[in-house]
């Protein structure tokens, strides 16, 4: 079999040590699992690939090691990012043989990620789970090496429990009611059209593009778009909603409305419940760390943009509750953490962070808002200049830690986040631009960069390690259904509503303690139970 288990005798559960070993090689990985008592640590080279079909199986792994994700960690801090990840790769660079390059775990639509129901050859003359044991012990040695390594152990254990998360949302799905999801298209674009045709309401606008224009015009095209405009005497450099807006003309309200129609019939209308809704269940394909700061990404049904108006799709089963919660300001409390800037880090012991801060800019809760989010991004614009002074006098710990970050960013170095994710390495294009006329602005920019980077991927590390918690201590059958940047969401019955509040919270305060210590800085978590997701904010 392609798995390898290493044992964890003492139920540490959080991150893995060098001393930690492979008890075993496993062949019937399934019974193995149902017959895990918690005692031992998951290890296998791609969480997408193999544990699809451990759950269809209806097994539930407790812990697991991701080689897969562990090697991009692992790459990225020895300044080798976006090199081959897999199990493969890292095998053959120990051995100075050529390189495969990765082979992404394939989908299939709705169905989840297909899975091998048998072991695959590893292409060097070595089992499988040989190989896999092998990397394990090199990935553990190397980050021994690390200047943190214990924090490093934190991000792999995080980052291997979020893959966990994301195969099982994907193969439970989100509860979506399909009757609801139709009605409201229904409602807001007319009846479902026949193939290749666009819906009624579509149309009439589009018919009132065309009859405002004077002209046919495909209000789909840019390009006739643009030439319609030109043609009734006006230039417009684009046709984005907030151009538009700027222009005097009786097309604009109807093409507006078309706009906002269109992109909700393309990416949540009929075909795409086709492709990704089933027995009442969205099934949407998470990638765990798919963005460079470690945010998830989605490599299909877009379960990260779900418009407002679509979560009233999202309805609980009957008897049952949906249990959703976000962290208020997550990154100005990271970066207080991160900083240990006393000032900040007392605002940040507050529910509102922002209120707290108002004092010390002139009583404006607005104007604090602003100063720390130029300080985190990089800010210019209206009265950044000025906060931006009162940040660096009130709060100097805060404020030079992120000016620490993006100057390392425009000398071309490389930033990491609290537990060791490093950020991708200065593209070739970027120093052949800081060499010539647009150095400095190319510079400022890859600073801008790193300077949210170290901010970002420590909040996405929060959001991995509080998930990872909440997990392992929510009550069967509840379950994790949805998770975005800093919000999740559990479906559970009615009865065990007080549990999972209380689970939330406690995953809250747990993440924040493993991460950072004894701080003052608060990241609270109101959990509120809903049918509907809609009603949740």
């Amino acid at each position: 079999m392609y798995v390898v288990v290493a044992a964890d005798p003492e139920g540490r559960g959080g991150t893995l040590r060098p001393e930690d070993g492979i008890a075993a090689h496993v062949t019937d990985l399934a019974a193995a699992i149902a017959g895990d008592a918690g005692e031992v640590r998951w290890v296998w080279g791609d969480t997408r690939r193999i544990y699809p079909g451990v759950l269809a199986q209806g097994a539930r792994v407790g812990r697991c090691y991701d080689i897969a994700l562990t090697e991009g960690l692992l790459l990225a801090a020895e300044g080798r990012f976006g090199e081959p990840r897999s199990a493969e790769a890292a095998y053959a660079r120990a051995h100075g043989l050529p390189v495969p390059e990765d082979r992404e775990a394939v989908a299939e639509g709705g169905q989840g990620l297909l899975f091998e129901t048998e072991p695959r050859d590893a292409g060097f003359g070595i089992p499988e789970a040989d190989l896999v044991a092998e990397v394990y012990r090199g990935q553990l040695a190397r980050i021994a090496q690390l200047p943190e390594p214990g924090k490093f152990r934190l991000l792999v254990a995080a980052e291997s429990a979020g893959a966990l998360i994301a195969a099982e949302m994907g193969f439970h799905g989100m509860p979506w009611r399909e009757a609801v999801h139709d009605a409201l298209l229904t409602e807001l674009l007319g009846p479902r059209p026949a193939h290749g045709m666009r819906p009624a309401k579509l149309q009439a606008l589009a018919d009132e593009v065309a009859a405002a224009f004077g002209q046919a015009v495909n209000p789909d095209s840019p390009q006739q778009i643009v030439k319609a405009f030109k043609a009734a005497g006006l230039t417009v450099p684009s046709t984005r909603s907030w151009v538009l807006k700027q222009v005097e003309h009786p097309g604009v309200k109807p093409l507006l409305a078309y706009k906002e129609l269109a992109r909700l019939y393309s990416f949540h209308g009929w075909v795409w419940a086709d492709q990704w809704v089933r027995g009442d269940r969205f099934r949407a394909e998470y990638v765990v760390g798919g963005v460079v700061s470690g945010r998830w990404a989605t490599s299909g049904g877009g379960a990260l943009q779900i418009p407002k108006l679509m979560r009233r799709a999202v309805v609980a089963d009957d008897g049952w509750t949906l249990v959703v919660a976000d962290a208020a300001q997550l990154e100005p409390r990271v970066l207080a953490a991160m900083a240990q800037d006393g000032g900040l880090a007392r605002a940040a012991g507050e529910i509102d962070l922002y209120a707290a801060l108002a004092k010390a800019f002139g009583g404006s809760r607005d104007a604090a808002k602003i100063a720390m989010l130029s300080a985190m991004y990089g800010g210019t614009s209206g009265d950044a200049h000025k906060l931006l002074a009162v940040m660096r006098q009130r709060f100097p710990q805060a404020y030079g830690f992120v000016e620490d970050a993006a100057r390392a960013g425009e000398e071309g170095h490389l930033v990491r986040s609290w537990l060791g994710r490093t950020s991708p390495p200065p593209s070739a294009r970027w120093r052949a631009l800081v060499s010539g006329p647009e150095g400095v602005r190319a510079a400022r920019d890859r600073g801008r960069f790193t300077r949210n980077f170290v901010v970002q991927a420590t909040a996405a590390e929060w959001a991995n390690t509080l998930m990872a918690i909440l997990r392992a201590n929510l009550p069967d059958p509840a379950r994790l259904v949805f998770f975005q940047h800093d919000e999740v969401m559990v479906h559970c019955p009615l009865d065990q509503t007080p549990t999972v509040r209380a689970a939330v919270a406690t995953a809250a305060d747990e993440a924040t303690r493993l991460l950072f210590g004894d701080t003052p800085v608060r990241f609270p978590m109101e959990a509120v139970a809903v049918t509907c997701y809609a009603d949740a904010k």
